[in-house]
């Protein structure tokens, strides 16, 4: 069965839900995603949105923050772009029913690392979650949008011309994989943190978009570029809470387990350096100790404040024992956000004709080899829109909608009664990224990683070919694709540069001040 719509969006987080709504007004869409449609990175911001809003900020100045942050590597028509554009796009957010937290009239505007301004719109510490209600509900009560849940993107599918025409989509209940065709196929599946042992990311960030753009033949860029948040919750039932950067923001200081504060070792901003140095700092402190976390320290502040500010982490510490007012809250980094991805251009388009990316799937030039806090939210905002006005400015290169594309063939797959080969397999690769490719990378830490990979990738593919599909074996297929590239960037880059820090080659290196590119 084939099912027809101008447009297909893969994926649900913000900038999902943002293109469907703008295409909306130009055509049919189809958003599918593969859980509930709240299943999504997005639902799990806390931090908020960076944009200068304040009369003593300013568009130039949150581009110098983010650039400083991207250590060298962002494009910086990209970032002006982006910066100019976040008032706007904040003022839309509000106007389609995003509530961002107020104090004394005014928006609360938070604090985070890397900012030199008071800039970051919120809701509370659960912005991401604020931001998705409103914007599904919307989604919901538009007629020209069709929301597919339990439905995982399979395969894109190209046209003899090598435009892609749509995917391939099985879903979830029946486990029938159905063809998509469309006229326009968006990229919104978020990123890749589930690649890695410890993550801030739900369950559903199996970089799903870039695997499937990879087999497609677009062009990936700066994949070495992993960025770990530096704390995460620190305990044996805690599954992947985030500790916002919001809490250093407001004085929070990262202690070791004897009580004494190590930032300064480290950094003149102490605890609002950027990621990157935050989270390496704790990783070499973990190294020097043998201590399984640090503490970050919010007991200057009274319980009423805290509960305040931040009343989701407040009450899901609490829930754990621990009462931030009266004791350190124990953290260790998780891989977080992938500020690398499908190379797109300024309006979101990639190499492959009628392919687009939007959000963390996409690499756009804005984060270069750090992103700066709170940028996410506002880069998934500025491209939806760009891209939507670009589709609807250039009508003349929609192509013909083709609902006479190929349907799925299974061949002669059968159903698998060895799903243990899976869980193995999951678990291996997402252990060797962890050790071998984390914080701190060397290359024989590389080369020993790129091996196993290459053996798994062909054990994986064999496994997909002989077997019919289920979610879990396209998850894993499509995260040991992710994995393979995020290696294979790593060994390109010769020096230390941003979230890409090796043993072998310690400093940033002009020559190799440029983005590393990966295509099939």
């Amino acid at each position: 069965m084939t099912v027809s719509c101008d447009f297909l969006v893969i994926g649900s987080g913000l900038a999902g839900l943002l293109s469907a709504l703008k295409l909306s007004r130009l055509g049919s869409v189809c958003l599918v995603t593969k859980k509930e449609a709240c299943d999504c990175a997005s639902n799990c911001a806390q931090g908020g949105i960076a944009a200068a809003v304040d009369p003593e900020d300013s568009a130039d100045l949150h581009a110098a923050d983010t650039m400083r942050a991207g250590a060298g590597l962002c494009r910086e028509e990209i970032v002006r772009l982006t910066t100019a554009a976040a008032p706007q796009r904040v003022r839309e957010l509000m106007e389609l029913g995003v509530r961002f937290s107020h104090a004394r009239g005014r928006s609360d505007l938070g604090l985070e690392a890397g900012h030199s301004r008071r800039r970051v719109l919120h809701a509370g510490d659960i912005t991401g979650r604020e931001v998705v209600r409103a914007l599904l509900a919307r989604c919901r009560g538009e007629a020209n949008i069709s929301v597919r849940e339990g439905h995982i993107a399979v395969n894109l599918i190209r046209d003899a011309g090598g435009a892609c025409r749509g995917a391939y989509v099985l879903e979830r209940g029946t486990g029938q994989v159905r063809t998509f065709a469309t006229r326009a196929t968006i990229l919104a599946t978020g990123g890749a943190g589930k690649v890695y042992l410890f993550t801030s990311n739900p369950d559903t960030a199996t970089g799903d978009g870039m695997a499937m753009a990879h087999r497609a033949g677009a062009a990936l860029s700066n994949m070495e570029f992993v960025q770990f948040h530096p704390t995460c919750l620190y305990h044996p039932a805690a599954k992947s809470f985030l500790i916002s950067e919001a809490l250093r923001g407001e004085g929070g200081r990262l202690l070791d387990a004897s009580g004494r504060a190590f930032m300064a070792d480290y950094h003149p901003l102490k605890e609002l350096a950027p990621r990157d140095i935050v989270a390496r700092a704790i990783d070499a402190e973990l190294k020097r100790t043998g201590a399984e976390c640090v503490f970050l320290d919010m007991t200057h502040k009274s319980g009423e404040a805290l509960r305040a500010r931040f009343p989701n982490i407040y009450a899901k510490a609490l829930s754990f024992g621990i009462d931030m007012a009266a004791a350190p809250i124990p953290v260790v980094p998780a891989a977080h956000f992938f500020c690398g991805g499908v190379r797109v251009d300024e309006h979101g388009a990639t190499s492959v004709p009628g392919l687009f990316a939007v959000g963390e799937v996409a690499q756009t030039g804005l984060h270069g080899a750090n992103r700066l806090a709170s940028n996410s939210l506002l880069e998934c905002c500025v491209f939806a829109h760009r891209l939507a006005r670009r589709l609807e400015e250039r009508r003349d290169l929609w192509p013909r909608l083709d609902a006479a594309l190929p349907a799925w063939n299974p061949g002669r797959a059968v159903k698998s009664d060895e799903a243990v080969v899976i869980s193995q397999n999951w678990d291996e690769i997402r252990r060797l990224m962890w050790n071998y490719v984390g914080i701190v990378r060397s290359n024989q830490r590389l080369e020993r990683a790129l091996s196993r990979m290459q053996l798994l990738n062909r054990e994986i593919e064999q496994y997909y070919w002989d077997f019919l599909l289920t979610p879990d074996l396209i998850e894993l297929r499509n995260i040991a694709v992710v994995a393979t590239l995020v290696i294979q960037s790593a060994m390109a880059r010769r020096e230390s540069r941003g979230l890409h820090y090796t043993l072998d080659y310690p400093e940033p290196a002009e020559a190799e001040r440029k983005d590393s590119v990966v295509r099939r």
